[in-house]
């Protein structure tokens, strides 16, 4: 009796951690869509060169790093990025994001002005 009661003990342990592993109301999508240990983890999905950016959105590592860093926003009529934020040039548009993440905070589209 005592070695069942142990088992069923243990049994329930293990059931327990297993149900506990992901988070109730896990998103995958929201936190990035990756299952492995990638470094580009909460990064979005690579939209390609033409894609027009909208605030809120996240921008895919290959287009974040593809877009042209803005070197001097005053000179570009740009408000100046917070810490860990810079501007980037992408199909026409300013596009200010995270650089961690490529949260997008602000879209401009560029006049040619």
């Amino acid at each position: 009796m005592n070695k069942l009661l142990i088992g069923a003990l243990a049994l329930s342990l293990v059931a327990g951690s297993a149900a506990v592993a992901q988070p109730r109301g896990y998103n995958e999508a929201w936190h990035g869509g990756q299952n492995d240990n990638s470094p580009h983890r909460g990064w979005g999905q690579d939209r390609g060169a033409n894609y027009q950016w909208r605030r809120g959105q996240r921008m895919g590592y290959n287009d974040w790093n593809s877009a042209r860093p803005v070197g001097d926003y005053r000179a570009h009529n740009l408000r100046r990025p917070g810490r860990g934020y810079e501007w980037r040039e992408s199909n026409g548009q300013y596009v200010l994001g995270a650089v961690a993440t490529g949260l997008i905070v602000s879209t401009i589209i560029n006049s040619g002005r």
